[in-house]
């Protein structure tokens, strides 16, 4: 234990690649990647760079002295100048030429930019998992009748495999989200302090075919196509409310799916994960509680509330530029994705051991199956030449009397009740016979194989969703 905070998200929750994705070294290290970068290309244009100079940026990307940024900081409250002035003295012979013509957001804004795509990608790649883990569990279930609900209430039966199906759409549609949001990306490259570019009208002699040349080779650099075509100092900080709402998006779509697991989870019908010496409870020892579905859920709430703050602050950047995103950028963008992704480890985890209890399943089916099937018992007492309106009062009565029992802890016995009356004209073995559960469960395993077909191609890239996950 030490005498510092340090976040859950850090501590408990998300990835070592998360981690090191928003670590101080990635984003400072970026930053000199950045302004090496933007020397070579000046050089290149003509500007009096070295190629000594360059090699020597390149040459000390690592190797950051963040005791001497920290106390160049605490001097001169700024955090890229102080990040020049250590890179410079690591880099002496191009200490003169770092950041030339450039505002502190080339930096900030571009490494945030290229960080948050890394992201999405890596987060892209855990909801294939997860969703290549429902497929083979839909796959696998997909004839397994199971006791529809709506309102929580018992309802038409589905099949276990089609109700995975409506989770996976979701995770589906997510994805979708992400690379809508990845292919919209675009660089900021180096624009000034208002987006004018005017200070490199001034370095290139006012040829603007320099400058944009230098900043197609900027964003060639770091893979992307092209930059924003206009922007004041930043990237327009709709990008950040895009991203957000993206993140949302997977933990809403978790959250749901967690919700159903835990609610199932307490019919004993499927459950979590569970290893053999976990505790449930510290008091008590029976308990299995789906302490990893309450976890995506308490998750999911804090990142579904997190998302607000990009469309707060995408509404209330002032003209080229306001200071107040920043502090609330620094927070809310990285721990939204850390949220994220510990929400898809968990989701992983959880769909890749995810036990049915098939008995439990077959025993509610047929509690309630009773009642699912009497449209049809209908259908076939009219053909063998009953009333219908007779019969529709014979299905009335036995059933409120049947339910009656049931509440008083009673088996269900509207079978026997209507294989008694005469005027039905079923006798108990027909009436059996017309209780298979498969004749109830519609188009559900068709539903399943189509889905699953069509979302082929997608799941042949999916990563090897069975690698084990510490959590």
């Amino acid at each position: 234990m030490t005498n510092c905070y340090e976040s859950p998200l850090s501590s408990r929750y998300a990835s070592e690649y998360m981690l090191s994705l928003f670590s101080a070294d990635t984003r400072y290290q970026t930053w000199r990647k950045l302004w090496t970068a933007l020397a070579r290309e000046e050089m290149n244009l003509g500007l009096p760079i070295t190629a000594q100079q360059v090699d020597e940026l390149s040459e000390h990307i690592t190797d950051i002295d963040y005791d001497c940024v920290a106390q160049r900081e605490r001097e001169v409250r700024h955090d890229v100048m102080a990040h020049i002035y250590a890179y410079g003295k690591a880099a002496p012979s191009a200490a003169g030429i770092i950041h030339l013509g450039a505002t502190s957001c080339y930096v900030t804004d571009n490494a945030d930019l290229i960080i948050y795509r890394d992201a999405l990608t890596h987060l892209r790649g855990e909801l294939l998992a997860v969703v290549k883990n429902l497929s083979e569990f839909a796959d696998r279930y997909k004839q397994l009748p199971t006791l529809g609900y709506t309102h929580y209430q018992p309802a038409q039966l589905v099949t276990v495999g089609k109700r995975a199906t409506l989770w996976m759409q979701d995770l589906v549609s997510d994805i979708g989200e992400i690379d809508f949001a990845i292919s919209n990306f675009r660089f900021l490259g180096c624009r000034g302090t208002t987006g004018t570019e005017a200070s490199f009208l001034d370095l290139f002699g006012g040829d603007s075919a320099k400058i944009d040349a230098m900043n197609r080779a900027l964003a060639g650099q770091f893979g992307f196509s092209e930059c924003y075509d206009v922007c004041g100092q930043t990237y327009p900080r709709k990008v950040d409310s895009r991203i957000l709402n993206c993140l949302s998006s997977i933990a809403q779509s978790c959250c749901r799916m967690a919700g159903d697991i835990r609610l199932l989870q307490h019919d004993r019908q499927i459950e979590e994960p569970f290893e053999d010496s976990q505790i449930g409870s510290s008091a008590m020892a029976y308990k299995r509680n789906p302490m990893r579905c309450e976890r995506i859920c308490s998750l999911a709430r804090y990142l579904m509330a997190d998302a607000q703050n990009a469309a707060m602050t995408a509404s209330a950047q002032w003209l080229e530029r306001t200071l107040d995103d920043s502090a609330n950028r620094r927070i809310s963008m990285p721990e939204g994705f850390l949220c994220a992704d510990a929400i898809l480890r968990l989701s992983r985890n959880v769909t890749g051991g995810l036990h049915v209890n098939e008995k439990i399943i077959e025993k509610s089916v047929r509690e309630y199956l009773p009642f699912i099937a009497t449209e049809n018992l209908l259908m076939e007492a009219v053909k063998r030449g009953g009333d219908r309106q007779a019969l529709h009062e014979i299905i009335r009565r036995c059933s409120m009397e049947a339910t009656a029992r049931m509440k008083n802890g009673e088996n269900c016995d509207l079978m026997e009740r209507l294989a008694a009356e005469p005027e039905f004209g079923l006798n108990a073995a027909e009436l059996e016979k017309i209780l298979d559960p498969q004749l109830y469960t519609g188009r559900c395993a068709e539903q399943v194989s189509g889905f699953l077909e069509k979302i082929k191609p997608m799941l042949s890239r999916a990563s090897d969703a069975k690698a084990d996950i510490e959590l």
